[in-house]
C-alpha cells in the first residue's frame, strides 16, 4: 500500500456548523489533491462502472432525482448535479438521513482536488464519537481513490481489508482520528470532550 502515510498527511480536514431544515447541523469536510485531471477525478467519483474500483458497488439511477444504493452501506437521492464540478445527495443509513456534497476543483500542475462535505444533525452518536465517526471512513475512502488513480487498477477489497488490520493500517486510523480531533478543537469543541471522543472512535475502528 504505497504512499499510505503521506496520503493521510496531505488530507485537509475541517469541522463546522450550518442550519439545515431549521436545525443546527454538524459539517465535516475532507479534501485531498490527486495527480490527475479534474475530468478524470469527476469520472472516478460519478461513473457507476468506476466507483466500485475504489469504493463500493453501486446500483440505481445516478441522475438528479434518482436513487442510489451502495452495497452494504448507505443509499439516498441525488439532489443536484453540475458536471464536472459538483453534486449533492442524501446519505441514508440505518434509519438516519444526512447529506453529502462533493466538489472537484482543478489545481495547478495537472492536479485536481476532491472536496467532500458530510452534513448531519448531531445526536448521541456524535456526542460519543465526534467527527471521526464519519471522518475516518471518508479518509479510508479517499485513500482508496488515490490508490486507484495512481495505479489505474481496481483496489482489491480483500487486500485493502487485510492492510486495514495491519499495524500500518491501524496507525492510519489513529492518525486520521487525531486529525479529526484537531479539526474539532479548532472548530470550538472543548478539548477534553474532543480528545475523549477521538479515543473512543479510534478504539472502535482498531478494536483496541
Amino acid at each position: 500500500m504505497k504512499n499510505v502515510i503521506t496520503s493521510n498527511e496531505t488530507s485537509r480536514r475541517t469541522v463546522g456548523r450550518r442550519t439545515v431544515e431549521g436545525h443546527e447541523a454538524k459539517v465535516v469536510t475532507i479534501s485531498r489533491s490527486y495527480r490527475t485531471s479534474a475530468e478524470d477525478l469527476w469520472e472516478a467519483c460519478t461513473d457507476p462502472q468506476r466507483i466500485p474500483r475504489w469504493f463500493l458497488p453501486v446500483e440505481g439511477d445516478l441522475e438528479v432525482g434518482g436513487r442510489y444504493q451502495l452495497q452494504g452501506n448507505a443509499g439516498g437521492e441525488v439532489l443536484t448535479c453540475e458536471p464536472p464540478r459538483t453534486f449533492r445527495a442524501t446519505w441514508e443509513f440505518a434509519g438516519h438521513v444526512s447529506w453529502i456534497e462533493v466538489s472537484v476543483l482543478p489545481e495547478p500542475g495537472d492536479r485536481a482536488r476532491l472536496e467532500l462535505t458530510h452534513i448531519a444533525h448531531p445526536d448521541e452518536h456524535w456526542e460519543q464519537y465526534g467527527p471521526g465517526a464519519v471522518g475516518i471512513g471518508w479518509d479510508q475512502a479517499l485513500l482508496g481513490l488515490g490508490l486507484h488513480i495512481e495505479s489505474g487498477e481496481t483496489v482489491d477489497p480483500k487486500e485493502f481489508e487485510t492492510w486495514s488490520m495491519s499495524e500500518e493500517g491501524l496507525q492510519f486510523v489513529r492518525d486520521s482520528s487525531e486529525g479529526w480531533c484537531e479539526a474539532d478543537i479548532a472548530a470550538g469543541e472543548d478539548p477534553e470532550q474532543a480528545r475523549a471522543a477521538a479515543e473512543r472512535t479510534s478504539a472502535f475502528y482498531t478494536g483496541e
